[in-house]
């Protein structure tokens, strides 16, 4: 295996940022051809490949800070001096080029690294089972290289800095307090990086097989991996599509200028823009909101429904859009972005209608994010006759993670039924038990959703409006944070615990917590809602003092006849 480094840089700089990767696993290169561009302050340097052969493995990502000397791609093949050698006549590259026909049989053969699969390649290959795993690109999926982690390491920069622009309440002082880019993105990938590795560790611990390429699908017990250097087909018992989803894009006039930004290439922008407009005000774009202004760049968030984050309730939707406000993030809901043009001075103007009249932003970047849909390509599923939801909009399933062909079993999403790293995994572990025979199922009752706004959004069970909907007679319990003492000492008391009550059972069936930890917080009510507790038997738990905590017990203590600390 040849080894492509990071040689050198332009001028004197020992590091730069990783720009646009021109080559991807499974391609065949040779000699001089542009593997990768790398960003430093002195200017660009383009790497070129010293060896012709295969890619077989790509250590980076477009975003990563790197070193000279890192290895950046490691190549199946021959350098330059041993392709022009010949015995006899005998060209050994063009031989060593033909595609190597493999055949692996498997018990179980997942299709996609992510949340959802490689969890299922691990816990069938801990109860024997022979396992093997294919993936396009990088193990971990969207969660671990583009979406859950990433973000969430730029949410606790974003924290830090916030904080200690506000440490003079705290009794302490602060003076030049800035923000260096390459610094959080370099620590982000860090993190990244130390997962992805914490991941391959153990697949290859647990004699998991991992091939990188497409899966297809040709049957119900055969898949078929085509690189221009391998063609595997792998004999299966079982097979799982796990192949997640891709950025929503929403056609829009002006879409493709390169001030257009997608949650990718968000998470890897190393210098702030001055002014931000955000396409869409769900998790994703409320989430890139607080964090950008935290750092200091104007923020506009368009979003065309009539709230922010419009699958919560009323009251939520009330207090993030206030905080949000306060915070100096604009919202514009109830608005349709109609087209994004580009200026003479390379900015972009944002063109929306709002209540018949139409608005205008200018901006130095603009970020969509209008969601997610599932990914199919490649796969075969039309051929083989999988069957899609009603809405065609994901892969259908039964209770047991089984796709209409009984051996053939699909999860996260995929399938479009969550789109939830956590669900995924779940659902990877259900669908390996009914393979071993167990007759699982999974319940959807208590799936708990965290949102990284600030302050945090956490929710469990069934909001008050679908309650409502579904003609479900409850009760409400609400205690606010400002009334709690840990959350004074934090230094944020913004937000508050709601809890629902079914009247008819006095089970908890849906919470809603916004504030300090609340992402955490909510492990608490999720067990409860999963183990049909009541509110009663909450407030007759004790909980530590002084924590946040305390705030579930007081909105219990709401529903069963007044909380304690607040009138």
């Amino acid at each position: 295996m040849i080894e492509i480094k990071l040689e050198k840089l332009s001028g004197e700089s020992k590091s730069g940022s990783v720009g646009k990767i021109n080559v991807k696993i499974g391609d065949e290169i040779k000699v001089g051809d542009l593997l990768v561009q790398v960003e430093t302050k002195k200017g660009n340097v383009s790497t070129k490949s010293n060896a012709s052969g295969i890619i077989k493995e790509i250590s980076i990502d477009e975003g990563d800070t790197i070193n000279i000397g890192d290895v950046l791609f490691k190549i199946d093949g021959l350098k330059n001096e041993e392709c022009t050698e010949k015995a006899g006549g005998f060209n050994y590259f063009n031989n060593l080029m033909k595609p190597q026909v493999k055949e692996i049989e498997a018990d179980i053969t997942i299709i996609g690294a992510g949340p959802g699969g490689y969890v299922a390649a691990i816990y069938a290959a801990k109860q024997g089972k022979k396992v093997v795993i294919i993936e396009k690109e990088s193990v971990g999926g969207t969660c671990l290289n583009h979406g859950c982690i990433p973000t969430k390491a730029i949410v606790r920069s974003s924290e830090i800095y916030r904080n200690m622009k506000k440490a003079d309440s705290f009794g302490l002082f602060a003076e030049n307090i800035s923000v260096d880019m390459k610094k959080v993105i370099e620590r982000k990938d860090t993190i990244k990086n130390q997962l992805k590795g914490g991941i391959e560790y153990l697949l290859e611990k647990h004699n998991v097989e991992k091939i990188n390429g497409n899966g297809e699908i040709v049957d119900g017990n055969t898949v078929f991996v085509k690189t221009n250097r391998t063609e595997t087909t792998i004999n299966t018992k079982d097979i799982i599509i796990a192949t997640g989803s891709e950025t929503s894009i929403v056609p829009i006039k002006g879409i493709e200028s390169k001030n257009v930004l997608t949650s990718k290439e968000a998470l890897n922008m190393t210098s702030l823009p001055k002014k931000l407009v955000i396409v869409g005000g769900g998790v994703i774009g409320m989430e890139f909101a607080f964090i950008y202004q935290s750092f200091g760049v104007e923020v506009f968030v368009v979003e065309y429904a009539d709230e922010i984050l419009v699958s919560l309730d009323e009251d939520v939707c009330e207090e993030i859009s206030k905080i949000a406000k306060e915070d100096g993030i604009k919202l514009y809901t109830g608005s349709k972005v109609e087209s994004i043009d580009d200026t003479e001075d390379g900015e972009s103007i944002v063109s929306f209608v709002k209540d018949g009249k139409s608005k205008y932003i200018s901006c130095d970047k603009v970020l969509v994010a209008v969601g997610r849909q599932p990914y199919f390509e490649g796969l075969g599923i039309e051929k083989l006759g999988i069957e899609m939801n009603e809405k065609k909009k994901g892969i259908k399933i039964n209770e047991k993670m089984q796709t209409n062909i009984p051996n053939v079993y699909a999860i996260g999403d995929v399938t479009n039924v969550w789109q939830l790293a956590h669900v995924a995994s779940h659902q990877g572990i259900v669908a390996v038990e009914n393979i071993l025979g167990e007759n699982k199922t999974i319940d959807y009752s208590a799936v708990p959703s965290a949102i990284f706004t600030e302050p945090e959004i956490a929710v469990v069970g069934i909001t008050e409006k679908i309650a409502r909907e579904k003609g479900i007679e409850v009760e409400i319990g609400k205690f606010p944070m400002s009334a709690n003492g840990k959350a004074l000492t934090l230094g944020e008391p913004k937000g508050f615990v709601k809890i629902i009550k079914d009247k008819s059972t006095g089970k908890i069936i849906g919470s809603t917590i916004i504030g300090a930890h609340a992402t955490d917080l909510l492990s608490s009510v999720t067990l409860c809602i999963n183990n049909g507790l009541t509110t009663k038997q909450i407030t007759e738990t004790i909980f530590a003092h002084p924590t946040t905590a305390e705030s579930i017990h007081e909105a219990a203590l709401s529903v069963e006849g007044g909380a304690i600390h607040f009138a």
